[in-house]
């Protein structure tokens, strides 16, 4: 994993931190359902970036130089797959963020299918 991560991802805490005592001050009469909702939206984005620079870090986001061993498979035969170049892929998270990946496109040599293995 990279290096700075600690400290991208302390500064992201903060500013939850600052984020949060901001918005509470600014809503003193905001019911626990309220704070809640503030406090989860803050937390999601975090939650998001973390996320993905943790998948980007993965060894799995750059397989094409893998050896073979490591090299996903294709789930209908078993064949190693063949890189096909890295394409930016958009995930969801559970708390309705998108993520941005790019990763490693591969295609099966015996089936033809094509998808972005996992990791």
């Amino acid at each position: 994993m990279r290096k700075d991560f600690d400290e991208d991802w302390r500064g992201l805490s903060e500013e939850v931190i600052t984020g949060m005592k901001e918005w509470r001050l600014q809503h003193p009469r905001a019911t626990l359902s309220e704070i809640e909702a503030a406090l989860d939206e803050r937390l999601s984005r975090l939650r998001a970036h973390m996320l993905e620079d943790a998948a980007l870090a993965s060894a799995a986001a750059d397989w094409k130089s893998a050896a073979e061993a490591t090299v996903p498979r294709c789930a209908e035969c078993g064949k190693a797959l063949q890189a096909r170049g890295s394409h930016l892929r958009q995930v969801q998270t559970h708390g309705g963020q998108t993520l941005s990946l790019a990763r490693e496109y591969g295609v099966c040599p015996v089936c033809h299918t094509g998808f972005f293995p996992p990791g």
